[in-house]
């Protein structure tokens, strides 16, 4: 079976999270990624967490290792005259070309020495230039620096955690940042479809310029706030919740619940055994079950606590009662359910060994996808062209 993607070839230049996940997602849909890194290396080769490794072995990031997983590596100094005309000769090569360096690092008198759009669809005109950056590379803010918080609070999002059942064991906690690098993975989700679907129409129209903000893109994700301007009401962390459901405690555990339709509502009566306050003819109004949603959920935190998760699960599930275990990392990974979709494969990593690394949530022709290989060596492709030249 071949990939989607397959034949493509993709270089990415990126310092940052947004763009080199946009690199990763059409990577693994088959295409060829390249990591045109400066000769000290990508500065997410830096970035913690650090995989454990032997005694005085040299620490590998466990973000670039996912991030680069199963791409190739070649060095170019950028500085200098040389770089570019290494770097021009492999994006002639390319179909796609991936970059998060500053707006106005990318300019240069020399238009052989220039990474602006102007200047590199004169010099390749079938190439789809893909800019990722914080507030994109239009706008008053187009030249602003940021890091995932900054995306996050300026989307709106951080003011909106946390949230559910957080809120209130916490009701007094500032707003908080997502763990990991959530705002600039939606940066990298928008960049990869957005070079599909300039690739879709390059045979009409040649090589386009794809302007992504990461801001843009995390502020989508939580549009529903800006949304509910238009009826008067400003969403908050406290009222964000689902007024009765979401993370219930547990004997052993959490789950995560959610009845969203009246026959979801009738299988949790039943779950919960039909208690005589669940029959109260008023809650079968849904507009009713919101206004007395935290009376709802004394009574269901109260029935589940002495319970195990397993045992509620099972039987919400039989009874079509959208509810599941609020997993762990370690829960995620010795999952059936993952374990049958695939989603995690073996990769070698220097120094370090086979590492279980998660793939993609796509399927193709009923099978999953697979990573080439771990993550590359820096500029693993200069010493091959050394080696061949010699």
């Amino acid at each position: 079976m071949s990939a989607p993607l397959d034949g493509l070839r993709v270089a990415v230049h990126a310092s940052g999270v947004a763009a080199a996940y946009a690199a990763r997602l059409l990577g693994v849909q088959g295409a060829e990624v390249i990591f045109v890194e400066p000769p000290c290396g990508s500065a997410l080769r830096k970035e913690p967490p650090f995989l454990a490794s032997g005694e005085g072995a040299k620490p590998t990031s466990a973000l670039f290792a996912y991030l680069a997983a199963g791409a190739r590596s070649t060095t170019c100094d950028l500085a200098t005259a040389e770089g570019h005309a290494a770097l021009g000769a492999l994006l002639s090569e390319c179909d796609i070309f991936i970059d998060d360096s500053p707006r106005g690092g990318r300019q240069n008198p020399n238009p052989n020495l220039s990474l602006d759009h102007a200047a590199l669809s004169a010099r390749h005109p079938q190439l789809i230039h893909v800019s990722v950056l914080p507030f994109g590379a239009h706008g008053p803010k187009a030249d602003w620096q940021a890091s995932e918080i900054t995306v996050q609070h300026a989307s709106g999002e951080g003011n909106l955690l946390p949230n559910g059942l957080s809120v209130e064991l916490f009701p007094d906690r500032a707003p908080v940042k997502i763990a990991g690098h959530f705002a600039e993975m939606q940066g990298g989700i928008a960049a990869a479809l957005g070079a599909l679907s300039a690739l879709w129409v390059r045979d009409e129209v040649g090589g386009q310029f794809v302007d992504i903000a990461s801001q843009d893109a995390a502020l989508a994700v939580g549009a529903f706030a800006i949304q509910r301007l238009g009826d008067g009401s400003i969403e908050h962390r406290v009222e964000r919740s689902f007024r009765y459901g979401g993370v219930i405690p547990c004997a052993d555990g959490h789950v995560e619940l959610l009845t969203l339709e009246q026959r979801q509502w009738d299988g949790l009566v039943k779950l919960l055994g039909s208690p005589e306050w669940a029959l109260d003819p008023a809650l079968a109004d849904s507009l009713e079950r919101s206004r007395r949603g935290p009376e709802i959920n004394r009574h269901i935190r109260a029935w589940a606590i002495v319970r195990k998760v397993d045992d509620i699960v099972a039987e919400g599930q039989r009874l079509s009662v959208p509810i599941g275990r609020y997993k762990t990392p370690t829960d995620i990974l010795r999952g059936a359910q993952e374990h049958h979709r695939g989603l995690f494969q073996p990769v070698p990593i220097a120094e370090i060994g086979l590492v279980n690394m998660l793939v993609s949530p796509v399927h193709v022709d009923g099978a999953p996808l697979s990573l080439r290989g771990g993550p590359p060596e820096l500029g693993e492709m200069n010493r091959v062209g050394a080696e061949v030249l010699s």
